[in-house]
């Protein structure tokens, strides 16, 4: 079999890396070895990477041996740039769009431009890559055919009236939290669901010290109490039986 792009149906040898005026590129979650061939050339070909944190994004680079100019584009700006972009991107430039960590887009910025640029008629890409949640649902155990990205809950308003409309979702269910607010959104969920629902608990997903806890929620409750919360964590929770 060969190895590239899938077209009509089979696989076929990479062509150029792309065409498109915007290209979303996965990044490594923890491991620069989960880097893909086809990210590289794009990130090395382009006109310009927009960076969630140009700092993290030109270290990745440096690894590479890329460079290329570097584009600051984060929560705090991301409402005003998205129409230079857009009118560079009109002008014939191409960018690669990347987040610190993952798919740029989930739990992450990227939304704002994709969609500013499909409106405005660019051709825009995704490639295949590193995301967080995926190998946490899948080494959860519990169900991953059928299921439910939530990412963070709330922090404050909003975040009972969340967790009551979930309280009958059948589906598996997945979270991000970070570790100060992790022991708080274990409660909240075993009063929500209930302490003997299932649930696991990933972090530092592909790093040096990778762990995933698996157990009812009261389970994990008590681990962590136990346990000081640190890396990013991803919480995969079984639907109502």
């Amino acid at each position: 079999m060969s190895i590239g792009c899938e077209e009509e149906g089979r696989l076929v040898p990479g062509a150029s890396p792309t065409r498109s005026a915007l290209t979303l590129v996965p990044t490594p979650i923890g491991n620069l070895d989960d880097i893909t061939v086809r990210a590289t050339k794009v990130l090395g070909t382009v006109d310009g990477v927009i960076a969630e944190d140009t700092r993290v994004t030109g270290r990745l680079l440096q690894h590479l041996g890329i460079q290329r100019p570097l584009i600051p584009f984060h929560t705090h700006n991301e409402h005003r740039m998205v129409d230079q972009l857009v009118a560079r991107m009109r002008a014939g430039e191409r960018f690669a769009l990347v987040s610190d960590a993952g798919t740029p887009g989930i739990s992450d910025p990227g939304f704002l431009l994709t969609r500013a640029a499909v409106q405005a008629g660019l051709s825009v890409e995704c490639l295949p890559g590193p995301t967080a949640f995926v190998p946490a649902l899948v080494n959860s155990a519990l169900p991953c055919d059928r299921f439910l990205f939530e990412g963070f809950l709330p922090v404050k308003k909003g975040r009972r009236t969340r967790l009551e409309g979930l309280r009958t979702e059948d589906r598996t269910m997945v979270f991000y939290e970070s570790p100060h607010r992790l022991r708080r959104t274990l409660d909240d969920l075993a009063g929500a669901f209930g302490p003997e629902r299932p649930a696991s608990v990933s972090r530092e997903i592909s790093k040096l010290h990778e762990e995933t806890v698996r157990g009812s929620l009261a389970d994990l409750v008590a681990h962590f109490g136990r346990h000081e919360p640190r890396g990013e964590f991803v919480l995969v929770v079984g639907g109502v039986s």
